[in-house]
């Protein structure tokens, strides 16, 4: 039997390249997006907003009603957010974790009493490594991923006894189009932190246009999918992606901090 896969944030990126291969490989694929009036797509795309509570619901009745269950739920719907803290305005500090946390819950929230009723499934929420360990003018991104690699920590042993697996994959930078639909603290002419600010902004986009294919991301998706007995933790990238995770692990916090901040040319 074909398993039911849910992926969020489909439009583009990873979302829409996990889908697009999970098809290749013999899935039924739902995509889903905030508009999902796209053409020439290999999946199906429902609507869905996450900071829409009645959206999740209805995407996922209307699988359930048309495909009987959900056997796979890729968490991968989210936005991006930089600035400093302290100009970062609150409402977008919210906004982000409205839709990088609270929404990606009540998705899960959404499938789960199914996926007990059935006895089986996978829930795969995409994080960061940024989750990892805090990034200058990306506090706010860093820590709503690394709260939602707590919480599938958590999750995950509370489900356990139904049959459901829940895991994490933590991307490093890939190149997609994710700095487009960032938000950005503008850098303002006055501010204290503009130096710094502008220089690592132009960072993160470097970082992303020299970033990994995509199509890496969606392999390990497969793989995680295929494995009865799936880790918990899983982290795709580059070698500086995932050895910084190692170094922020052994160093001592000061001499990583120092390693940061010279990395950002702070």
């Amino acid at each position: 039997m074909n398993k039911v896969v849910l992926i969020t944030g489909t439009s583009s990126g990873i979302g829409k390249i996990t889908a697009e291969y999970l098809v290749q490989k013999g899935f039924t694929v739902y995509g889903s997006s905030r508009n999902p009036a796209y053409k020439n797509l290999t999946f199906k795309c429902v609507p869905l907003d996450l900071n829409k509570e009645e959206t999740i619901d209805d995407a996922v009745g209307m699988i359930i009603q048309k495909e009987g269950r959900i056997d796979v739920l890729v968490n991968n719907a989210g936005t991006g957010i930089t600035g400093s803290i302290e100009e970062t305005p609150t409402k977008e500090i919210r906004k982000s974790f409205d839709t990088n946390f609270f929404g990606t819950i009540e998705v899960m929230k959404a499938v789960l009493p199914q996926m007990r009723e059935q006895g089986s499934g996978l829930i795969i929420n995409v994080t960061s490594i940024a989750g990892y360990m805090g990034l200058p003018f990306r506090g706010i991104y860093c820590a709503n991923k690394g709260a939602l690699e707590r919480v599938t920590e958590s999750l995950r042993m509370e489900v356990k006894q139904f049959g459901v697996n829940v895991v994490s994959i933590a991307p490093g930078d890939f190149a997609t189009n994710i700095a487009t639909g960032r938000y950005h603290t503008p850098v303002f002419e006055e501010s204290v932190y503009k130096d710094n600010y502008e220089k690592n902004l132009e960072l993160m986009d470097i970082h992303v246009k020299k970033g990994s294919d995509p199509i890496e991301m969606a392999r390990q998706v497969y793989k995680i999918i295929q494995d009865p007995n799936p880790k918990i933790h899983y982290k795709v990238g580059g070698f500086i992606d995932k050895i910084s995770i190692v170094l922020k692990r052994i160093l001592p916090d000061k001499v990583y901090e120092y390693l940061v901040m010279r990395n950002y040319g702070m």
